[in-house]
């Protein structure tokens, strides 16, 4: 009876929307959005008082559609993405240098030392994110290196953040041209440590017409929002690690 008039005096009165919302979203609880699971999720876009800068990756346009619709806001439509790995740094391309002989695990490995070849951007081929993503859409190829569904993958971020080296990027899905490495070694570097490496030649800065690629620390970058898929950089690439 006493804890009876306690749990009265202390209880918390929610919101009702929450549960609303909540039936609404597709209950993966992947944290894509950035909130811990669907119900915290939900809970923020109640007590939001606008939309923006929420977003279920899973559930995608037509989910955010009707939570907005539940709660009586307006949604900016987004883009859909789709997570690309960049390292195409295959054995074939990377002389192993030293063999890791410890628990499988990529950030275990990163932390202990560059890793079997000489390069120490590349992938450690481990296989974390394969055990982060949870819609088993990204598996390890004949190549070792990881390779993403395009039909299972809805850009959760579970992968871009389980790589300890930073090697998966979160891009429109409609964009098809991306770059296969994440060095910033200079270019001698780079050439010593991996056959298709970017040496930051600058000849894709230099060709793109749209001004969508240039060279940071030694590595090329896309800008997204001005690439047209045109394909000029993947021309002149001496490297082949723009695909």
């Amino acid at each position: 009876v006493i804890l009876y008039f306690v749990a009265q005096k202390f209880k918390v009165e929610e919101d009702p929307r929450i549960d609303t919302v909540e039936s609404i979203l597709p209950g993966a609880n992947c944290g894509g959005c950035g909130k811990p699971g669907c119900r915290g999720f939900a809970e923020a876009t109640v007590k939001a008082t606008s939309l923006d800068g929420l977003f279920c990756p899973v559930g995608g346009a037509e989910t955010m559609t009707k939570v907005a619709a539940a709660l009586g806001m307006e949604v900016t439509v987004q883009t859909p993405q789709i997570a690309v790995v960049r390292c195409n740094g295959t054995c074939d391309h990377r002389q192993r240098t030293s063999q890791y002989d410890g628990y499988k695990s990529c950030a275990i490995e990163h932390s202990l030392y560059r890793g079997e070849t000489d390069c120490t951007f590349g992938c450690l081929g481990c296989g974390d994110c394969v055990t982060a993503c949870p819609f088993d859409a990204i598996h390890m190829d004949e190549n070792g290196l990881p390779v993403v569904s395009e039909e299972k993958c809805v850009a959760c971020g579970a992968c871009v953040k389980a790589c300890p080296r930073n090697l998966i990027d979160l891009i429109p899905y409609e964009q098809k041209i991306t770059v296969k490495c994440r060095s910033t070694e200079k270019g001698k570097a780079v050439m010593a440590a991996c056959e298709i490496g970017c040496i930051g030649c600058k000849k894709c800065e230099k060709t793109c017409p749209n001004g969508a690629i240039t060279v940071d620390n030694f590595c090329a970058h896309i800008d997204y929002s001005k690439c047209t898929n045109c394909g000029a950089c993947k021309e002149v690439c001496p490297r082949h690690i723009i695909q």
